[in-house]
């Protein structure tokens, strides 16, 4: 598992630090137990969570811009917590309606030692920060229509919100119609067992 995690880093230019290696590692073994009692993702198994979770989580790693960060609906903290790992100079917020999946994160933060995240338990609809977030990213959340609608109250022209998408995502753009963003879509490094291809990225026009 160690050397598959390892090749998969340094695939998407990541360096494979023992500490970042051991804490993956622990969450992957974390999320496999858990997931037995909680059904926290439809992904089983320990390989199929280095490949589809882990791996395609950090795909993104590079789009990330600024230092104050959310993850909407991050689930099993997929891809926020992957994140957070692997950016420890920037603050994130990781954001849910689920508790247990709350109390999963709560969790690993602990079993971590993880001092850059903040995890909260509500709906993005009526999610208030006192604070602009830089990037706002999503996997899997909802067809990008919904998604701007419910976002719109945290997206400016300052900031980004990253999509990660699969192979139906420019249906997705086409049934938007007409908007008022500039919309960039990014092919994404892949591992061997791909979940997402694509990364839609949007900012406000003004």
């Amino acid at each position: 598992m160690l050397k598959a995690l390892q090749a998969g880093l340094e695939r998407l230019d990541i360096k494979a630090k023992q500490p970042l290696c051991v804490a993956y590692l622990r969450y992957i073994e974390l999320l496999a137990k858990w997931n037995v009692t909680y059904n926290l993702t439809a992904v089983k198994g320990t390989k199929a969570i280095l490949e589809r979770h882990i791996l395609d989580s950090l795909s993104v790693h590079s789009f990330i811009e600024g230092g104050h960060c959310l993850d909407i609906g991050t689930g099993a903290g997929l891809p926020g917590m992957i994140l957070v790992l692997a950016q420890p100079e920037k603050q994130w917020t990781l954001l849910d309606s689920n508790q247990k999946k709350i109390r999963f994160l709560r969790h690993i933060t602990a079993d971590l030692n993880i001092k850059n995240v903040e995890l909260v338990h509500a709906r993005i609809e009526t999610f208030k920060p006192e604070k602009e977030f830089d990037t706002i990213i999503c996997r899997a959340f909802a067809p990008l229509a919904r998604m701007l609608e419910q976002t719109k109250h945290l997206l400016t022209a300052e900031n980004q919100l990253l999509a990660m998408k699969g192979k139906q995502v420019e249906t997705e753009i086409d049934e938007l119609g007409k908007h008022e963003f500039l919309i960039k879509l990014s092919d994404l490094a892949l591992s061997s067992n791909e979940t997402s291809t694509k990364l839609v990225q949007i900012k406000r026009t003004a």
